[in-house]
C-alpha cells in the first residue's frame, strides 16, 4: 500500500438503528400487509413478513454519508479522489464501513523556471489577410442563378439524387431540390467533384464507393447515384466599397486600409491566445519531467470517468448517447477507457505540478480578492454571484482557481526570455 494511501474503520451503532428505523417508516408506507392499511403496521408484524434484511439495501447509502461526515470530524483527511468503501461488519444492532483514503501524493518538484522552452513569434502575412478578407466577402455574397454555364468549385447545385447499394435503394440517400455547395465536401468523396462541368437540366449517373470510416454497414461498399441538375447558382461578391464596410459593423473601418489593419490585429491577438497555450503547454511538459511523483492507478482512473463523463456530455449536445457512438466506433467503454488514460495521466500531473509550484511560491489571496473575482465570473457568465458560488462549490474553489492560475502566470513569465 503506497504511503499516500489509509485505511479507516467506522462503526455506527446508535446512528445506523436510526437510519433502519427511518427506511422502515418509508418502505412501511409503500408496503400493504393484509389486515393493515398502509403505513399501519406495526414494525415486529412488517419485520415479520420481510425481515430486517430488507431494510439494509435502503439504508446503507446513507450511512455511508453519515460514517464518512464522521469519519471527516475525527480525522484530518483530505482524499483527492472519491473514497472507496465497503461493509465489513452489518447486523440490525450496527455497521463498519472500511473506507480507503487516497491523499494527494508526494511530489518532488524540479527546476521550473530555467526550462529552455522557446516561445513562438507571431506574424501576420499578407495571404493570412486576404483569405480572411474573402471569407467575409463570401459570407456576405449574393447567390443568383447562373443562367448560361456549368457548374464550377464553388457554386450551389440544386438537385434530384437517389443511391442505389446492391441495387437497392439507399436508406435515406433520396432528395429533391437539395441545395449542395460544390467544395464544402457535405457528400462521400467523387461526388461534389462528379458534378463540375453539368448545366441545368443534365443528369448524370455516378459510380462511387463509400469511404472506409463510414457506417459499419455501407463502408467500403460500391453505390450508384442518379442525379438530375434542376438549377445552378454561384455566388456573386460585394465590391469593396462603402456599402460594404458599413454592412460589416466594424467601428472606425471606413477604407480597405482599415479593414486590413482591423484584421491583421484580430489575427494576430488570436495567434497570440494560441502562442500562449503552446508556450504554457510546453512549460507543463518540461517542468513535469522534472518533477517527482508516484501516481495511483485509481487517481488516473477517476480522472478517465470524469474525462468520458464530459466527452458524453458533449455527445449528448450533438443529439447522440454514448451507447450510440460505440456502435458507430465499434468500440467499448473499455476501449475509451484505455484510448483516454494518457491524457488523463498527463492532467493529472500536471494539476500537482501546478499545486505545488502554488505552494512553492506561497500563494494565497484574501476573501476580499476572491469575493472580487467572484463578482467578476458571475458578470461575465451573466449570472449572479450566489449562483455562480453554488455551482463552483464555494468560495474556496474560487480561491484554488485564482492560485492556479497565477501559478501558470508564474511558470510562463519564468521561462519567457
Amino acid at each position: 500500500m503506497k504511503d499516500n494511501v489509509k485505511e479507516y474503520e467506522i462503526k455506527l451503532g446508535e446512528e445506523w438503528t436510526n437510519i433502519l428505523d427511518k427506511t422502515f417508516k418509508k418502505k412501511n408506507n409503500e408496503t400493504k400487509i393484509d389486515g393493515f392499511r398502509k403505513g399501519k403496521a406495526p414494525k415486529d408484524v412488517y419485520l415479520k413478513h420481510f425481515g430486517i434484511q430488507s431494510l439494509y439495501a435502503d439504508s446503507i447509502d446513507e450511512a455511508i454519508n453519515v460514517a464518512y461526515q464522521k469519519l471527516v470530524k475525527e480525522n484530518e483527511i483530505k482524499p483527492v479522489i472519491t473514497p472507496s468503501v465497503d461493509v465489513t461488519g452489518l447486523s440490525d444492532a450496527n455497521v463498519i464501513l472500511k473506507f480507503t483514503v487516497i491523499s494527494k501524493p508526494k511530489v518532488t518538484l524540479g527546476d521550473y523556471k530555467n526550462l529552455k522552452v522557446k516561445k513562438d513569434k507571431v506574424e501576420v502575412t499578407e495571404e493570412e489577410i486576404n483569405h480572411e478578407i474573402e471569407h467575409l466577402r463570401s459570407h456576405m455574397a449574393d447567390i443568383v442563378v447562373k443562367e448560361k454555364g456549368v457548374i464550377a468549385e464553388g457554386d450551389t447545385a440544386v438537385i434530384d439524387f437517389d443511391g442505389y447499394v446492391d441495387g437497392k435503394a439507399l436508406d435515406g440517400g433520396k432528395a429533391e431540390n437539395y441545395p449542395l455547395e460544390i467544395g464544402s465536401n457535405s457528400f462521400i468523396p467523387g461526388f461534389e467533384e462528379g458534378l463540375i462541368g453539368l448545366k441545368a437540366g443534365e443528369e448524370k449517373e455516378l459510380k462511387l464507393k463509400f469511404p472506409e470510416n463510414y457506417v459499419a454497414d455501407l463502408k467500403g461498399k460500391d453505390v450508384l447515384f442518379k442525379v438530375k441538375v434542376n438549377e445552378v447558382k454561384t455566388k456573386v461578391y460585394p465590391e469593396m466599397d462603402q456599402a460594404f464596410f458599413d454592412d460589416l459593423g466594424y467601428e472606425n473601418v471606413k477604407s480597405e486600409s482599415d479593414l486590413r489593419n482591423k484584421i491583421k490585429d484580430e489575427i494576430k491577438q488570436d495567434k497570440m491566445h494560441q502562442v500562449d497555450d503552446k508556450f504554457l503547454d510546453a512549460c507543463l511538459e518540461a517542468a513535469a519531467k522534472n518533477m517527482e511523483v508516484d501516481i495511483n492507478e485509481e487517481i488516473v482512473h477517476e480522472e478517465v470517468h470524469r474525462m468520458i463523463e464530459q466527452y458524453a456530455s458533449q455527445l449528448r449536445m450533438q443529439g447522440m448517447n454514448i451507447d450510440d457512438y460505440y456502435k458507430l466506433t465499434n468500440t467499448t467503454e473499455e476501449d475509451l477507457h484505455k484510448q483516454m488514460e494518457p491524457e488523463a495521466l498527463k492532467r493529472v500531473k500536471y494539476r500537482f505540478l501546478i499545486e505545488t509550484i502554488a505552494e512553492v511560491e506561497k500563494l494565497e489571496f484574501t476573501d476580499e480578492e476572491a469575493d472580487k473575482r467572484a463578482e467578476e465570473l458571475a458578470q461575465n457568465y451573466g449570472v449572479t454571484k450566489e449562483q455562480l458560488l453554488e455551482d463552483y462549490g464555494g468560495m474556496e474553489i474560487v480561491k484554488y482557481d485564482m492560485k492556479m492560475h497565477k501559478a501558470m502566470e508564474i511558470l510562463k513569465e519564468a521561462n519567457e526570455k
